[in-house]
């Protein structure tokens, strides 16, 4: 294995370093609300990207994107700075790349439907595994027809076929109930109130824009701007959750490096792990597990560490414990938790200091060079390089413009997928229908004037027989025909020359 980099991240008894090829086998940044998580995710972003690593952020309040411009140098960042021993510090920004999944703060950022699969589409629309299961037939189904399933009208248009064909399709691929269909559809209308009509399209994301480097070999860092997306909790976990996913089946195995080849940093991780399926959980344990192969180190923030399951918690090997507060016996709880999972310093007691912990201080224990966690140590955290707070709308702009991926994702596409096939499909048997019944209506418009032309014609002779001239001719005709007759008889029988 090699050396790789030491990245300093804080001090207390001694420096406080990350080891870059230590950094694949993940992390937790934990604490309370205010006692300096967003500080230590920057300064470990900082790090990376200065060692040509790619990282990704998520930026649910909206301040992350700062760290593309360099920060202002006060009293408290100077006095961190000589605490430390830092030598060379040098305020900075770092090449950043907005992303949006709505396309307002960022880079458009979408997936196709097909690409989320069944499974995570499921856990976005709170089916039950009944209707999971009709979902799952209905991706089946379109995989055997050769349908795509790009965006929100493409699956529509297929449950909708599905649920018109549910008695023949009931007897290959299962049972199929309208009720079913029409919870699902329900589900998808409520998706797409929440946005999800922008999530769902073309051109979708390329995971591997995700590993950029800049022409000065810093590693990019990718800011999704989750403000908005946020506020549908299930989608921002789930859509994390498919591009974590999604690195894990796009990238070979690498095996350990010196350095890996993105961070990825999972904030309000504790949404992921909520009313989660067990099916869906063991997918999430067996990616966490083996991302690390692929080269891939994933840093999960989150205010508790007791809200990370323990199969989870346990492949976390580089933590940052912050402040937590004792005021509930859950809090408790967490307290007790935190400590336990540390390697005890004797120096003191890391419950008590857990909840004396100021802002900027943390618990600290990362892996050594045999991947050991270190002995905790109470630490001061570096300053970040970059800036605190928000950036402009006229800086957010110029990041977004200037990207050399704006071009290629900014437009979005829709070609021929599910929704066009069925609507040519549905059009044609409408028209079929259309002409079916047209020629049933001319049919009896046929019969109805046959009848009535008929009709008109027996009245007409009836009128003609009844008129009394035409009595009289008839009488008249009759009368001639007659003695006509009898002399044509007689002519025959006797002396034919005597009629005329």
């Amino acid at each position: 294995m090699s050396e790789g980099y030491k990245l300093l991240i804080g001090k207390g008894d001694v420096k406080i370093e990350l080891l870059s090829n230590m950094s694949n086998r993940h992390g937790l940044i934990a604490g309370a609300t205010g006692t300096g998580k967003t500080v230590t995710l920057k300064v470990i972003a900082e790090h990376f990207s200065n060692i040509g690593v790619p990282v990704f952020l998520s930026d649910v309040k909206g301040d992350l994107a700062s760290i593309s411009e360099a920060g202002e140098m006060n009293e408290n960042i100077q006095e961190r700075i000589e605490q430390i021993g830092i030598e060379s510090f040098k305020l900075q920004g770092y090449p950043t790349r907005l992303w949006d999944v709505f396309g307002k703060l960022g880079v458009p950022v979408r997936t196709t439907i097909t690409e989320m699969g069944p499974l995570l589409l499921a856990r976005i629309l709170g089916l039950n595994d009944t209707q999971e299961g009709v979902l799952n037939i209905t991706f089946r189904i379109a995989d055997d027809l050769g349908m795509l399933l790009i965006d929100l009208k493409d699956l529509r248009s297929m449950l909708q076929y599905v649920g018109e064909n549910s008695k023949s399709i009931t007897l290959e691929y299962g049972n199929v109930s309208h009720q079913s269909v029409g919870a699902i559809q329900r589900a998808l209308l409520r998706l797409e109130d929440q946005g999800g009509d922008l999530l769902f399209g073309e051109p979708a994301l390329d995971i591997l824009d995700l590993l950029s480097i800049d022409s000065n070999g810093k590693g990019i860092i990718n800011v999704l701007a989750t403000e908005e997306l946020f506020n549908s909790p299930t989608l921002y976990s789930t859509f994390l959750l498919w591009m974590l996913s999604e690195l894990f089946e796009e990238l070979p195995e690498v095996g350990d490096l010196d350095k890996p080849k993105l961070v990825f940093f999972f904030d309000e991780a504790h949404l992921l792990f909520e009313d989660t399926p067990k099916i869906l959980m063991e997918k999430i344990q067996q990616v966490v597990r083996l991302i690390r192969s692929k080269g891939v180190g994933v840093f999960f923030i989150t205010q508790n560490p007791i809200d990370i399951p323990d199969k989870i918690l346990g492949q976390l090997g580089n933590r940052v414990q912050h402040a937590l507060r004792a005021y509930t016996p859950r809090d408790e709880k967490a307290v007790k938790s935190a400590a336990d999972t540390f390697r005890q310093n004797p120096k003191f007691d890391v419950k008590d200091v857990i909840t004396e912990l100021k802002t900027g201080e943390a618990l600290v224990s990362f892996l050594d060079e045999e991947g050991r966690p270190s002995v905790v140590e109470k630490a001061i955290i570096a300053p970040p390089h970059s800036s605190f707070g928000t950036i402009s709308d006229e800086k957010r702009t110029f990041l977004i413009n200037s990207s050399q991926l704006f071009q290629k994702y900014y437009h979005p596409i829709d070609r021929e997928s599910a929704y066009e096939i069925l609507q040519r499909k549905f059009e044609a048997r409408i028209e079929e229908e259309k002409k079916l019944e047209q020629e049933k209506v001319d049919a009896k418009e046929a019969k109805e004037r046959a009848k009535l032309e008929a009709a008109e014609k027996k009245e007409k002779e009836k009128s003609k027989r009844n008129n009394p001239l035409n009595k009289v001719a008839r009488s008249t005709m009759t009368s001639i025909t007659g003695t006509i007759g009898r002399s044509i008889a007689r002519g025959i029988m006797g002396n034919v020359k005597k009629f005329f």
